[in-house]
């Protein structure tokens, strides 16, 4: 148990001495513990993107079949590019927003702007995690579509299927895209969900100093 979990255990003990202590201290030990969850979800965000900078740029560079795989399936290069682009740009846009959410809560002297920052903080993170779902499931798609019109092994193969062939592929497809996203959710929910819910936490403590 901390500072601030002892503080908050005997916030109602009638003792007035030690409730002036709370009310001085506690917003102090808010912001502190606030910072350092910001801090650490900008810590995150930068190792999401080493991490999927690998995972996408080494296999390119270190296997030839991958590298022609993909070269056949995307014929025009300038789409994945444009994809590629897009995705680093909003990581590095989110990022650039997490470490200004973490400089506002570690400056700010004020119970109210505190309040903006969490919740702003807690917009981003949302905002970031939908993004990521739907270009999870626009990335599959358009590869999709690409395999099917551009590798020779998968057009044809699905060019020889009746229709229930086609009915049943596609079901498959679309059940394994519902469950990969829904595992990148997971990971999200996991990772992101905890602190956003320590920082949910903070932010109904600070409502009760505010009132």
């Amino acid at each position: 148990m901390d500072e601030l979990d002892i503080l908050k255990k005997s916030w109602n003990q009638p003792n007035a001495e030690h409730e002036k202590l709370s009310v001085k201290d506690i917003y102090p030990m808010l912001q502190k513990k606030s910072s350092s969850i910001v801090k650490m979800l900008f810590y995150i965000s930068i190792a999401e993107l080493i991490f999927w900078s690998l995972i996408n740029t080494l296999p390119y560079f270190y296997s030839d079949e991958f590298r022609q795989k993909l070269e056949a399936i995307y014929t025009n290069e300038y789409i994945l590019t444009a994809l590629t682009v897009l995705s680093y740009s909003i990581i590095l846009l989110f990022i650039y927003l997490l470490y200004k959410s973490y400089k506002s809560i570690s400056v700010t002297d004020n119970a109210k702007r505190l309040m903006e920052s969490i919740i702003k903080t807690r917009k981003i993170i949302k905002y970031y995690v939908l993004y990521n779902l739907i270009m999870a499931g626009i990335s599959i798609i358009i590869g999709l579509y690409y395999s099917l019109h551009n590798d020779p092994n998968v057009s044809v193969q699905f060019s020889d299927f009746n229709t229930k062939q086609l009915v049943i592929s596609f079901a498959v497809i679309g059940f394994f895209t519902i469950v990969f996203i829904a595992s990148i959710w997971l990971f999200y929910r996991l990772i992101y969900g905890l602190l956003l819910k320590r920082l949910n936490k903070n932010y109904k403590e600070l409502k009760k100093l505010e009132l």
